[in-house]
C-alpha cells in the first residue's frame, strides 16, 4: 500500500522573533540530520529511516516531484510530511504470511505427484502400437516408449509405475494377464478396451478387402456388439479393477475417429465407409463412457484431441494402412503425444 501523505498546513510565524529566512527557491536539496524546520520540505526517508541522514528539499515543486503526486503543496510555506500508517508495517507482515500458501501448495503438489503409483492397462492403443520405439522385452506387445502412459510417467515422476498394456488385448485379457501390480496402494489406473472386442480388427480388413457393401454391414455388426454384450465386458474389467485397486483414480481413455469427411483422400475407402467406421467409434465411446461413469471412473475422450489430425485431415496422427500391417489405422507417436496424452494430463 503506497504511503500517505499528510499535509500538515501551519503557516509560518510572522512575528520577528520565529522568522526565519526559507531556502531560496533554487537551492539544491541538502542533507541535515535531526527533525525539519518550519517551511523545510521533509524527505519521504526522513519518517522510514529517522537514524539515518536525510535530504529535505529546497521547493514545494521539487518535493511534489519526489513524492510522485504531480501536485505541489498548497503553500511553499506549509510543511510536507511522509506519515507511514502504523498498520503498513501490519500489511507488510501480512502480505509475507500470505505469501507462505503457494509455497507449502507447491510443495504440496510436488509430494502429492512423487506418492502416485500407476498402472497402465489396456490394449493397443495404450501400448502405443503404431509409435515406434518399442520396448525389446515387451515381445509382442509392443510397448512403446512414446505411448501416452509412458509419457505421462516422464511428465510426472510417479512413486511406482507399471506398464501392462498389450498389443491384441481384449477384455478378459487384461482381467487375466494385466491387473497384477494393482494392489491398494495404486493411486492411478488408466484403461482403453473394447475395440478388440467388438470386432475393429476384422472389421478394418472387411473395409480394406471386400468393398463398401460388406465394410458398412460389418461395421453395423461392430456396433451391435458394442450395445449389447460389451456393457457387460467392461463390467467385469472395471469391477477387477476397483476390486484390486479400491483407492485408485481410474481413467478409462477412448478411441479416436478414424476418417476426416470430405477430407484430402483422393484413393481408398468409400466415403459412406468412412462415415460407418467412424460412426462405429463414436458407438464404441459412448458405450465406454457410459459403463466407466456407472462404476465411477473418469473416461477421457479423444475425439475432441484428434480432431483436425484424422486419415484424410492432411494432417494425419493415425497410420493408414501401413506394413507391418498390425500398426495400421492406430496412433502414430503425433496421435500419442498429442491426441492420448494431453487427455490423460488434464483428468489425471
Amino acid at each position: 500500500m503506497p504511503a500517505q501523505l499528510e499535509v500538515a498546513g501551519r503557516r509560518r510565524a510572522t512575528g520577528a522573533r520565529n522568522a526565519r529566512a526559507l531556502p531560496d527557491a533554487h537551492d539544491h536539496t541538502h542533507l541535515e540530520a535531526g527533525a525539519t524546520r518550519k517551511g523545510e520540505l521533509l524527505h519521504p526517508s526522513a519518517y522510514l529511516f529517522p537514524n539515518t541522514w536525510h535530504g529535505h528539499f529546497s521547493s514545494p515543486v521539487s518535493a511534489a516531484t519526489t513524492y510522485g503526486t504531480g501536485v505541489p503543496p498548497p503553500h511553499p510555506h506549509w510543511e510536507v510530511q511522509l506519515r507511514v500508517p502504523r498498520f503498513l508495517t501490519i500489511s507488510a507482515a501480512v502480505a509475507a504470511l500470505l505469501a507462505l500458501p503457494a509455497f507449502t501448495g507447491t510443495a504440496a503438489a510436488s509430494t502429492d505427484a512423487a506418492a502416485v503409483n500407476y498402472v497402465a492397462v489396456g490394449d493397443s492403443y495404450s501400448s502405443g502400437v503404431g509409435a515406434g520405439s518399442y520396448d525389446s522385452g515387451s515381445g509382442d506387445c509392443k510397448r512403446s516408449n512414446r505411448a501416452y502412459p509412458v509419457l505421462w510417467k516422464n511428465a510426472n515422476s510417479p512413486a511406482s509405475f507399471h506398464f501392462t498394456a498389450c498389443s491384441g488385448a481384449r477384455t478378459n485379457d487384461v482381467v487375466n494377464n494385466q491387473l497384477g501390480p494393482v494392489n491398494s496402494a495404486t493411486t492411478l489406473v488408466s484403461v482403453s478396451v473394447g475395440g478388440n472386442d467388438a470386432g475393429f480388427a476384422d472389421v478394418m480388413t472387411t473395409c480394406v478387402l471386400q468393398g463398401e457393401s460388406a465394410c458398412v454391414r460389418k461395421s453395423e455388426e461392430a456396433r451391435a456388439y458394442a450395445r449389447n454384450t460389451l456393457p457387460g465386458r467392461l463390467d467385469t474389467v472395471y469391477n477387477a479393477i476397483k476390486g484390486k485397486g479400491p483407492n485408485a483414480r481410474v481413467v478409462v481413455l477412448g478411441y479416436p475417429r478414424l476418417y476426416k469427411l470430405g477430407g484430402s483422400c483422393w484413393a481408398g475407402l468409400s466415403e459412406r465407409s468412412r462415415a460407418a467406421l467412424n460412426a462405429a467409434a463414436d458407438e464404441l465411446n459412448e458405450v465406454t463412457a457410459k459403463r466407466a461413469a456407472d462404476h465411477g471412473f473418469t473416461f477421457g475422450d479423444v475425439r475432441p484431441t484428434f480432431t483436425g489430425h484424422e486419415l484424410c485431415s492432411g494432417d494425419p496422427w493415425l497410420r493408414s494402412v501401413t506394413i507391418p500391417l498390425n500398426e495400421s489405422y492406430h496412433p502414430n507417436a503425433a496421435g500419442q503425444s498429442g491426441g492420448y496424452y494431453p487427455v490423460l494430463a488434464r483428468v489425471a
